[in-house]
């Protein structure tokens, strides 16, 4: 694996740790709330929201299902590209379930549009989103979110999942690049 061009230490932290964490647990408690004696099929959408689906399943003090799907907007770029593509369908049936996606962050909408449209086609008992970033001046279209954890600038961000270029999804708190470090870790993964 080749090393990320720019420091830790260089990069602008917007969300430490301790916080996401204090989020992540109050997220889940109204999730639980919400749906406390209901089966309920938490997706994850991949790449980005593993971090986040791991954190927020262990807050939720009942049994839940949890699948995955992958669905991209953005492929190698740093903007979305508008056209949403599914990459990975889930592993089982969704009809007559309960089913609450967790995105990482709503950014332009377009995608979680796309997908939310798309699973209702599926005949889900219902379907509500978690997110735990919202960047709302960047939605092109609108999106509800049922629970939302922080409102960010329009900057681009990395870590708890988030990457530019695979770089940073590990790091334990979201921090906001500047356009010329996304552009050198672009470069560094060609």
């Amino acid at each position: 694996m080749t090393m990320a061009p720019i420091a830790v230490e260089d990069l602008e932290i917007l969300l430490p740790e301790k916080d996401i964490q204090a989020e992540v647990k109050a997220l889940a408690g109204r999730v639980a709330s919400a749906y406390e004696g209901r089966p309920l099929l938490l997706v994850g959408v991949l790449k980005g929201a593993w971090v986040f689906l791991a954190d927020l399943v262990r807050h939720i003090p009942f049994n839940v299902d949890v699948d995955f799907i992958k669905v991209s907007s953005y492929g190698n770029a740093t903007d979305s590209s508008g056209e949403v593509k599914f990459e990975m369908d889930f592993s089982h049936s969704i009809q007559g379930k309960d089913v609450l996606i967790v995105e990482d962050i709503v950014d332009s909408g377009l995608t979680l549009k796309y997908l939310k449209k798309n699973l209702l086609t599926r005949k889900p008992a219902s379907v509500r989103v978690c997110a735990l970033l919202d960047k709302p001046e960047r939605h092109q279209t609108d999106v509800e979110i049922d629970y939302r954890g922080f409102e960010i600038p329009d900057r681009f961000v990395v870590g708890y999942g988030l990457d530019c270029a695979g770089f940073f999804r590990n790091l334990p708190s979201v921090a906001a690049l500047t356009p010329e470090q996304s552009s050198a870790l672009v470069q560094a993964r060609r």
